[in-house]
């Protein structure tokens, strides 16, 4: 059996390049995958070792991994075309940051995009350590590499790692004796692809059409009312069947702020916000009025406002009736704040399994944020348009459980009202049911409860009529069901049929670097004041391990900005020890487990304290530069690759910005047992 060895950078490029080179491969040959951010490599073997840049060569060339006797490839790649679409999406003339660690591959890869006629947007290159660049860029384009966007970006576009090109692939099967038995399948996968792209491009154009029909639409639907305005909420358009909507006789209101307008906060709240753009309805001046909108290009949105009396349907009728409930979804994946490689994974497992119709099970510790994934979900399902509801097992009895999911007919206990009542699943039916904290439900419901799921049908406490149902079910849990059903306090069968889908959401500790854009969300929502957090509150930030996870982090800054006294947070603020949710035989000061650590990792560490304790940043530019003439002399591209080994293994922190790397309590007890 032949064997084949891949290194790349990261673990993402590894997989990438991996499924790409094994489409070519059968049983007879074996194939592994190395990631230098992540596996220790002691040596290469293999048949063929294919390295995925001339960086990953030079890295192991150094580290006395390779030589010119290895039977090697060094692939030439280039972007990923299945995103094409997303890119031609952008509207033209959009100002855009091309995003990656090399300025070599920032060039070559703007050259390319314009090279297969991708020429409407302002493409403006971005790697690290540039020291000028147009920061009116809102969008950001990334081959993966989405911790190197600036913090000032607000959209990123990642097009995933650049794959092998043409040349590489054939290289590859001429190298192990295939390129004539895989020359057709080669042929044949390339031109599947390219019908592809191509129809998506199409399918891309198509949207714009219709958005722009959409726009046509708004326009001669002047019998509307209908305002424009900008993202301060200065009106530029106002028609004058909105002026009688409003009820005014003053003149054109071009110039004025819609809250001198309108005065339904709801309402106003739903103009500004940028994230939502359902039509719903709001009151203006006692009259019930469907309410539209759409973004132009210039930030400019247009409102439209359409009477509902006598014109809606039942069926919207009955969705207005569960919302007023409070029966909805309120959250997107775009909710879920964060840009680590675990917190991006297991969005992007949620959102493929989203689209299904199987029952799922979310296990996260308190506070990762349960709840939300199951919003997400629902609202990126087909159900969408369907109602929401949630109940968590925890907060209520059994016997109210039992009611509350199955409904009851009327004389079913003391005290049911007249008619009975429809339990959550009937009323759920067409959309999606929450059930959080499964792991504490009994054991009689959950009998009733795998007959839901097996059945799809529901009958009421003291009822005899089977109800069909239509629910797809989410449920949630902090506790090991497995460990449960080993136990027997949880059924076997009922754990298999919730685990149909399954995500893991990672605790905040293990997901630190998004500790920074959570900081920066969570002030925003609470005011719109620019308040600045000093260096020593950040860093006790960075280091605590969150065991109350985003909720507990969301606890500390809302305190903090509670009682403060100006815009600046100081350590005068930080709450006592006993504030935190600590592990154990933890304290605040002492987090960390002292292991063996190497002479170049300790040296690192050593360094970036001291940086630390003199509030000096650093990067790893400056420590790159501090190991020449050492034992451990480096590049900024090697270095790179050690300090995220060293985030990985929590013992520091990499913040983009002004503050640079920063130690962790853990790195800290390492140096300290060293």
């Amino acid at each position: 059996m032949k064997s084949i060895t891949l290194v790349a950078g990261s673990k993402r490029t590894k997989e990438t390049l991996v499924n790409q080179v094994r489409d070519y491969l059968d049983d007879s040959f074996s194939l592994r995958g190395y990631a230098i951010d992540e596996d220790e490599i002691d040596c290469l073997e293999g048949d063929l070792i294919i390295l995925s840049s001339k960086f990953i060569y030079d890295e192991l060339k150094i580290d006395g991994l390779i030589n010119d006797v290895n039977n090697f490839i060094i692939a030439n790649r280039t972007i990923n075309n299945d995103y094409l679409d997303k890119i031609v999406e952008i509207p033209d003339k959009t100002k855009v940051l091309f995003v990656n660690e090399l300025p070599e591959i920032v060039f070559e890869m703007i050259g390319h995009l314009r090279e297969i006629g991708i020429n409407h947007l302002d493409f403006i290159p971005f790697y690290p350590d540039m020291e000028t660049y147009d920061t009116s860029a809102s969008i950001a384009i990334t081959p993966g590499e989405i911790d190197l966007v600036p913090e000032h970006v607000e959209e990123i576009l990642d097009i995933g790692p650049r794959i092998m090109d043409f040349t590489t692939i054939t290289k590859i099967l001429a190298k192990l004796d295939l390129i004539e038995e895989k020359a057709g399948q080669f042929s044949k996968r390339y031109l599947e692809k390219t019908t592809r792209i191509s129809k998506r491009l199409a399918e891309s154009k198509h949207k714009i059409v219709v958005l722009n029909k959409h726009l046509e639409t708004v326009i001669d639907g002047l019998s509307d009312g209908l305002l424009v305005f900008d993202d301060y909420g200065t009106v530029s358009v106002s028609n004058e069947n909105f002026k009688k909507i409003i009820k005014t006789n003053l003149p054109f209101h071009i110039g004025r702020n819609i809250k001198d307008i309108l005065y339904n906060h709801d309402l106003l709240d739903y103009l500004m916000d940028t994230s939502d753009y359902e039509e719903k309805i709001y009151l203006v001046n006692r009259v019930e009025y469907a309410v539209s909108k759409m973004t132009l290009n210039n930030h400019s949105t247009v409102a439209k406002f359409k009477s509902v009396k006598d014109t809606i349907s039942e069926s919207d009728r009955l969705k207005r009736e569960m919302v007023r409930k409070g029966y909805f979804a309120k959250h997107e994946f775009k909710d879920i704040i964060g840009y680590s490689e675990s917190i991006m994974h297991v969005k992007n497992i949620a959102e493929k399994l989203s689209k299904s119709e199987l029952t799922m099970l979310i296990y996260g510790e308190s506070g990762s944020g349960k709840e939300l994934f199951a919003s997400a979900i629902h609202n990126a399902s087909s159900r969408k348009d369907g109602p929401f509801l949630a109940v968590n097992f925890s907060a209520l009895p059994d016997d109210l459980i039992e009611s509350e999911l199955f409904g009851y007919e009327e004389g079913a206990f003391t005290g049911a009202k007249k008619g009975g009542k429809a339990g959550l699943f009937e009323q759920a039916h067409g959309g999606t049911i929450f059930l959080d904290e499964i792991g504490d439900v009994s054991l009689k419901l959950q009998a009733r409860l795998l007959r839901v799921l097996q059945e799809k049908e529901i009958m009421r406490m003291g009822g005899s009529e089977i109800k069909p149902i239509d629910v797809r079910v989410v449920a949630a849990t902090n506790k090991n069901l497995y460990e449960m059903v080993s136990n027997k306090d949880f059924r076997e069968d009922l754990y298999h049929r919730l685990k149909m889908g399954y995500i893991k959401l990672p605790p905040l500790r293990e997901r630190k670097s998004d500790i920074p854009v959570l900081i920066n969300y969570l002030l925003s929502e609470i005011s719109n004041e620019t308040v600045i957090i000093e260096e020593a509150v950040l860093n006790k930030l960075y280091q605590y391990n969150w065991y109350g996870n985003i909720r507990e982090l969301k606890n500390t800054i809302d305190y903090m900005m509670a009682i403060r006294d100006g815009n600046t947070i100081t350590m005068t603020y930080f709450p006592d020890e006993d504030f935190f949710q600590l592990a154990k035989t933890e304290s605040l000061s002492n987090q960390a487990l002292v292991e063996p650590v190497s002479g170049v990792n300790l040296f690192i560490l050593k360094r970036i304290k001291y940086y630390n304790d003199n509030d000096i940043p650093c990067g790893r530019e400056k420590l790159s530069n501090d190991t020449s003439g050492t034992d451990y002399e480096m590049t900024q591209y090697q270095m790179r690759t050690k300090l995220r080994k060293l985030m990985n293994k929590d013992l520091i922190v990499m913040s983009k910005g002004k503050r640079g790397t920063l130690i962790t309590e853990k790195g800290i007890g390492l140096i300290m047992g060293h």
